[in-house]
């Protein structure tokens, strides 16, 4: 059986996805997909996903990471890049606002390529802002 390479994601492609993925948003998507503003949709998700996490969905949480694992690993260096510095980033504030045990819990069930990318990100603030 022949395995079939995944099509590059860019970010039109990913706005589709990401409007699959988060019914809820799908308007807020569409209208920032308009505006062509992939920032503001990469913050529409991480705002959702606070959301569930004051409501301690972790399980939902998790298996919305690795969605957006998906989307990063196919994803174009545009599709990345914007993954990288607003979603993955965002696990810092996870890590603040989360009860300790849900932390953890969230960071196990995170797909090893957003744990390299989150501590390398902890070393860099380290270094630069001595966080």
């Amino acid at each position: 059986m022949m395995k079939v390479k995944m099509q590059t994601i860019n970010q039109k492609i990913a706005v589709e996805y990401l409007k699959f993925f988060y019914p809820r948003l799908r308007n807020e998507i569409t209208q920032l997909s308009v505006q062509d503003n992939f920032a503001g949709i990469m913050q529409a998700t991480v705002n959702y996903l606070k959301g569930l996490l004051q409501e301690a969905k972790i399980n939902i949480i998790a298996h919305h990471i690795k969605l957006m694992d998906a989307l990063y690993t196919n994803g174009n260096s545009y599709v990345r890049t914007m993954i990288e510095n607003i979603f993955v980033r965002s696990f810092e504030s996870f890590k603040k606002h989360a009860k300790i045990q849900h932390w953890k819990l969230l960071y196990q069930y995170m797909p090893v390529s957003f744990q390299i990318i989150y501590n390398e990100q902890q070393k860099q603030d380290q270094i630069y802002f001595g966080k």
